[in-house]
């Protein structure tokens, strides 16, 4: 069923989504359902099937395809722009799009920590807020993106409030606080991405196998603590409060791995590969450096160390460089 715009909404607004992938396709599906003209930036064989048979929303959210203007980069200035590309190419996007970002109300959403200070600094304005998709979804079809579980779009920081409105529309959304803190939730929840590029099975797959999921656990203790021991205030997403991620750091193993299972309920029973796995099935560079890596980096910046999430970082590498998945067994021993 497609969606209409409603007889009294909101002015139509010129919007950018610069990166149609799995969360800015649905992003821009979307905005174009509830009646904005819209403008999307992408490559290969996405790009052309965008352009030949629209861009196809399916799953959660759903049934809709949108007559979006499919473009390599911007041709003309939009009244406000999102960033949805991969962290790994958001430099190379902005330097690619700036010409018609000058001072245009950008939302950068992202995985990992500090995105929009990124774009903000190199764009030379603050108009820029940071936002964090909660959804899931699969984009291994070209000009086709599939929602396999719905969820929240948060918002906050710099034009939040304006971001939070204009998703409203078309998406549940909430605005955030603490950007910085809901970020770090969400790189939380994101320790389920690197375990199933490495092993090649599904999210939910991962975290029904014990040993795998006492490793992906492990990444998550790591990952609350340096948070914890940086002074971040974590945020509510998705379930995981701030009690839970103490829960997750410090609790006995037998009662924190109830998270990670959580996680595998909210997710549903439509196989989700986690958006690095999807990338390594793509042949794209991964996020990984971003997420487990950015959980490394953080460790050092306090003089500490997390070496289960440096391991996934090189395991993920490895499978990125030889294109095979690793057995289980190989990374069973991290737990």
């Amino acid at each position: 069923m497609t969606t209409e715009p409603a007889p009294d909404a909101p002015p139509r607004q010129r919007i950018a989504v610069i990166g149609a992938g799995a969360i800015g396709g649905t992003i821009a599906a979307r905005l174009d359902a509830v009646g904005h003209d819209v403008t999307v930036t992408a490559r290969g064989e996405h790009l052309a099937a965008m352009r030949e048979d629209g861009l196809r929303l399916k799953g959660g959210f759903g049934t809709h395809t949108a007559g979006v203007t499919a473009l390599e980069a911007l041709e003309a200035t939009p009244d406000v722009a999102i960033l949805a590309t991969k962290a790994t190419g958001a430099v190379a996007a902005l330097e690619a799009n700036r010409a018609h970002l000058d001072g245009v109300p950008l939302l950068v959403v992202q995985n990992g920590l500090g995105g929009e200070r990124v774009a903000a600094d190199l764009l030379g304005h603050s108009r820029v807020a940071g936002g964090i998709a909660l959804m899931a979804a699969n984009s291994m079809e070209p000009g086709v993106i599939t929602v396999t579980a719905t969820g929240d779009t948060i918002v906050g920081g710099a034009e939040g409030a304006r971001f939070a409105a204009l998703l409203g529309e078309a998406l549940p959304t909430s605005e955030t606080p603490s950007i910085e803190g809901a970020q770090w939730t969400k790189l939380l929840i994101n320790m389920v991405n690197a375990l199933p590029a490495i092993v090649g099975h599904s999210v939910q797959d991962v975290i029904r196998d014990p040993g795998l999921r006492r490793v992906m656990l492990a990444s998550m203790r790591e990952t609350a603590r340096i948070g914890l021991a940086s002074g971040v205030r974590f945020q509510p997403l998705q379930g995981l409060t701030p009690l839970l991620v103490r829960v997750v750091a410090f609790a006995p193993r037998r009662i924190a791995q109830q998270v990670p299972l959580r996680i595998k309920d909210r997710l549903g029973d439509v196989p989700n590969l986690g958006s690095t796995q999807q990338s390594i099935r793509r042949r794209q560079p991964t996020e990984v450096d971003h997420i487990n890596g950015a959980v490394v980096e953080a460790a050092r910046r306090i003089g500490r160390e997390a070496p289960v999430n440096a391991s996934l970082v090189e395991l993920v590498h490895e499978v990125e460089r030889t294109g095979r998945f690793l057995p289980a067994s190989a990374v069973r021993r991290l737990g």
